[in-house]
């Protein structure tokens, strides 16, 4: 680099808190507003220039991918159907069973082997129709029958009049079945039943594959949350992460039957509304893990203005867009949020996409996702064992779930609700004119915060966006939700998000829209005591207090950004937006936002 490019690079002052002197800092000049580039055929890039990045580098363009899709181009057909198991025909049945249907015996302390029987006369009469295949699938001994579980697939002898391969699923124990979805903590046994039958499909090469319930569900309510779960499992099970690869096989399944729901033809409208319903579930399940599972060099916050756009452009009668550069940014006083965006290459992006409903609204809420596209920790930077930079991708989680809320309610279009998705997108990365511990930066709400830690940027950001919602977008009940702290994951381990609000109400109503989404959260406490941690010297407040509560404090120093007589509730998804054996995204979050608002 010579001596021009070097003044180049490191030309203008740090912004600080004059944010007057922003946008006239030559170092980072926003773009007058967001724009998706276009690039030659079978090229994408990744663009940095003295326009758009942090400091005065030479244009360069990056080999990359084509554009990647937002969701799958097609997913099986799901629908009910009124044949009996035994006649079905299909690839592959999987007839779903109760605990209570079998038997076991052995296993004991002198090591009999273990065998398991059928123990109930329908299951009885279904094996004998089925020329004892299911008598010689319990052999093994291996079934339970337990919630999830999948025994192997066998094939039917060529006289068989239905199915091709039949199998069993595991419904778990028989009263969990009549107990109501919004009583249940975790998952339906129906949903996991639905995941269970598709990866058996898939491994099985079926085209086609059927779900048949022995025990059809009984009472209007129970058939419809039976196919709704059933179908958003289904479809939920076909995720595979394929687009990154340069050699993948197309699944093969093209059709998902529902045997044994019942209903008549005076639920058929009804009984096809809740298959819709959980197909919507699902597709927005898929656009939260496509956005979690982009690599960073992909989902960039323009990435992420793009995805709104995509969801938008599905109801534009429904939702309007907004994308917010550095520039509007600064303008509004979002210190906090360009504070930490400042050091990136790429161009901030603050997303504000906004549901209305056809007719008049009841209520005006919001949910903000933190949208961090990669996380370095800055000058705190993530270094060692278990720092889990590599996967940082993730920290956008929290915008992930908002945007596949979105892509839920342009599916279900819900009425009396204003639903205002808000993401403050942007990378934390180290430059010499970026964040520094010990800097001071101003939120547009006015409040002053010293920053202690550069790691802890996720909260600035959300300060920002927690003060556009109120002021701007002009919410009275507000949810954001965030990847915020590593302190939840050791709390609650890696399936249980933690929830912290002030509010019972608010604690309610997101406990039983979690559990109608089949997500587990858990109810953490605000100990106001632990606020102590973030008193400065300098500021009105630090962004981090010590390691000891570590989400409460996060949650603490989240709740000085709210207004008083505003509902608030903020969820900490760091643990179960990522599904550690299987490296890949859950898709946790959507469900749970989409059926809250």
């Amino acid at each position: 680099m010579n001596l021009l490019a070097r003044q180049s690079l490191w030309r203008g002052a740090r912004v600080g808190l004059d944010l007057a002197k922003y946008n006239s800092c030559l170092p980072f000049r926003g773009a007058k507003s967001i724009s998706f580039p276009t690039f030659p055929a079978g090229l994408a890039s990744r663009e940095f220039s003295t326009v758009t990045g942090a400091a005065s580098m030479p244009v360069f363009t990056v080999p990359g991918f084509d554009k990647v899709a937002f969701e799958p181009p097609s997913l099986p057909s799901v629908s009910l159907v009124n044949d009996s198991p035994s006649t079905w025909k299909g690839d592959l049945l999987a007839v779903a069973i109760t605990e209570e249907d079998i038997t076991s015996s052995g296993c004991d302390e002198a090591a009999t082997e273990k065998t398991v029987s059928i123990k109930s006369p329908a299951l009885t009469a279904l094996d004998g129709e089925l020329g004892g295949a299911l008598t010689e699938l319990l052999a093994g001994g291996d079934f339970e029958g337990k919630q999830g579980q999948a025994s192997r697939a066998i094939r039917l002898g060529p006289g068989s009049p239905g199915p091709k391969y039949v199998a069993l699923l595991g419904l778990g124990k028989a009263d969990a079945l009549t107990k109501p979805q919004l009583d249940r903590y975790g998952a339906s046994p129906y949903q996991a039943a639905g995941v269970s039958l598709t990866k058996l499909a898939k491994a099985e090469k079926a085209t086609s594959a059927g779900l048949g319930l022995l025990h059809g569900p009984t009472g209007g309510q129970q058939q419809l949350d039976a196919a709704t779960y059933l179908a958003a499992g289904m479809l939920k099970g076909c995720y595979e992460s394929t687009r990154f690869k340069s050699k993948s096989k197309p699944c093969k399944l093209s059709a998902l039957h529902i045997l044994g729901v019942g209903g008549g033809e005076g639920k058929a409208a009804d009984l096809a509304a809740a298959v819709k319903h959980g197909t919507s579930m699902a597709v927005g399940g898929f656009l939260t893990r496509y956005l979690v599972e982009a690599p960073p060099n992909v989902c960039t916050p323009s990435h992420l203005a793009e995805a709104a756009e995509h969801i938008a452009a599905l109801a534009p009668n429904r939702f309007k867009l907004e994308v917010l550069d550095a520039d509007a940014c600064a303008k509004l006083g979002m210190g906090c949020y360009l504070g930490v965006a400042e050091a990136s290459l790429l161009p901030p992006a603050f997303i504000h996409l906004a549901y209305k409903p056809a007719g008049e609204a009841q209520k005006k809420v919001a949910i903000v996702g933190k949208g961090l596209t990669f996380d370095s920790g800055g000058y705190n930077l993530k270094a060692g064992i278990g720092s889990m930079i590599e996967l940082m991708k993730f920290d956008m989680g929290g915008a992930a779930a908002t945007l596949g809320a979105a892509r839920i309610l342009a599916d279900t279009q819900p009425e009396g609700v204003e639903v205002h998705f808000i993401v403050a997108a942007c990378e934390n990365m180290i430059h010499g004119k970026g964040l520094h511990p010990g800097d001071v930066l101003k939120a547009a709400s006015g409040k002053t915060i010293e920053v202690n830690n550069t790691d802890a940027e996720g909260r600035l950001t959300l300060a920002d966006a927690l003060w556009y919602a109120q002021e701007k977008a002009q919410a009275t009940t507000v949810i954001d939700i965030a990847t915020l702290t590593g302190a939840c994951i050791i709390a609650l381990g890696g399936e249980v998000a933690g929830l912290f609000t002030p509010s019972d109400a608010m604690a309610t109503s997101l406990s039983q829209a979690s559990n109608a989404a089949g997500e587990k959260i858990w109810r953490m406490p605000m100990e106001a005591s632990y606020a102590e941690q973030l008193k400065s010297s300098v500021a009105d407040m630090k962004n981090a207090g010590g390691r000891a509560g570590g989400s409460i404090t996060a949650a603490l120093f989240l709740k000085e950004f709210v207004k008083e007589g505003v509902e608030w509730a903020h969820l900490d998804i760091a643990g179960p937006v990522w599904d550690e054996k299987a490296a890949l995204p859950t898709g946790y979050g959507a469900a749970t936002l989409a059926q809250w608002a």
